[in-house]
C-alpha cells in the first residue's frame, strides 16, 4: 500500500489502500485546501518528475531541496556535527539518488522539524536511516499527519541535539515552532540560526511573523515581542529562513531586533517604529 503524500502541503501519511478522506494540515486555518481540491500523489509518482539538489551552504552544511518545486517548496538542512548529522526539516521527496549521497555524507542520525508544516515524509526518511529520531515539540502533536514510534514529542522551551546545536521554542506560528542555534556557523563563525518560518524572511531581508502566511493573518504584538526576547540571548549572525533564497548572511540578529520593534510598531500603529534600512546587513554573498 502507498504512503500518500498531500500535493499542496507535502505531507505523507499512513500506508493506506486508498488516500484519506482530507489533509490534517490543509484543513488547518494556517494553510488551505487547494481551490482545485484535495490532490494525492506517492513516492513512486514523483520519481518519474522529480528530483532532489544539493548545495553547499556553509563548511558543515548543505541544502537539500525538490525539483521542479513541490508543494510548499521548502528545502531540508544536513548539519554535520561530530556526534551526527542532523536534518533540519524535512521535505517530502526520497529517492535513491538522495540515498546514496546523505549515506556518504555521513547519513542522519536525528531529524528535527521547526514545525508540522515541515515535516514532510520525515517519518519515511527516518526509516531510511536506521529510524532516527524525528523530534517535533509536543505542543503540535495534534497536527501531526503521520505519528509514528520514531516520532519524540519534546515538552521544555530548549533541547540540545548535540554540543553546540540546540532547540529553541519560539511558538507563534504553532505553539511549538521551533529554530535550531548552531553556535559554530556563520559566515563568520558567529552563530547561525535555522529558522524554517518560524521567522520568515522577507525578499529584503528583513523578517517576519506569522499565524498563517498564505492566509496573511498575522501574529499579535505580545506574541512577536516574546519570539524577539527568546532569542535575544541567542548570539547568530546568519540566519537560514526555509527556503533557498530565504537567508540573512550577516548581522542577522540585528535585523531580527530590528524587525521585532517595526512589526510591533505597524500593529500597533504606534509611530516612530524603526525604518528596516537603518540596519547594514553588508553585501549579501553566496554561502
Amino acid at each position: 500500500m502507498p504512503a500518500f503524500i498531500c500535493t499542496r502541503c507535502g505531507s505523507q501519511y499512513r500506508n493506506s489502500e486508498a488516500p484519506p478522506a482530507g489533509c490534517l494540515i490543509c484543513q488547518d486555518e494556517r494553510q488551505y485546501v487547494d481551490p482545485a481540491g484535495q490532490a494525492w500523489t506517492t513516492q513512486e509518482a514523483l520519481r518519474k518528475t522529480h528530483f532532489n539538489a544539493f548545495r553547499r551552504l556553509e563548511t558543515g552544511l548543505m541544502g537539500i531541496g525538490t525539483l521542479p518545486s513541490f508543494a510548499m517548496g521548502q528545502r531540508a538542512l544536513l548539519l554535520r556535527t561530530p556526534e551526527g548529522n542532523i536534518l533540519w526539516d524535512c521535505i517530502s521527496f526520497l529517492d535513491d539518488a538522495t540515498l546514496t549521497l546523505i549515506a556518504a555524507l555521513g547519513g542522519i542520525s536525528t531529524i528535527a522539524c521547526s514545525h508540522p508544516h515541515f515535516i514532510g515524509a520525515a517519518v519515511e526518511w527516518s526509516h531510511a536511516f536506521k529510524n532516527a529520531p524525528v523530534y517535533v515539540h509536543g505542543m503540535d502533536r495534534q497536527y501531526v499527519p503521520h505519528l509514528d514510534s520514531v516520532i519524540s514529542f519534546w515538552e521544555a522551551d530548549r533541547l540540545e541535539l548535540a554540543e553546540g546545536v540546540t532547540m529553541i521554542r519560539c511558538g507563534g506560528h504553532f505553539p511549538g515552532s521551533s529554530v535550531l542555534h548552531w553556535d559554530k556557523g556563520g559566515a563568520n563563525g558567529d552563530g547561525a540560526l535555522l529558522t524554517g518560518d518560524t521567522l520568515q524572511v522577507r525578499p529584503d531581508k528583513g523578517l517576519s511573523f506569522m499565524h498563517s502566511y498564505p492566509n496573511m493573518i498575522p501574529l499579535d504584538a505580545q506574541t512577536v515581542e516574546r519570539i524577539g526576547e527568546t532569542l535575544a540571548p541567542w548570539p547568530f549572525g546568519t540566519l537560514y529562513g526555509g527556503w533557498w533564497d530565504r537567508v540573512i548572511p550577516v548581522n542577522a540578529s540585528q535585523v531580527l531586533a530590528s524587525s521585532v520593534a517595526r512589526y510591533i510598531g505597524a500593529v500597533t500603529g504606534k509611530p516612530g517604529f524603526p525604518v528596516y534600512s537603518e540596519v547594514f546587513i553588508g553585501e549579501a554573498e553566496d554561502l
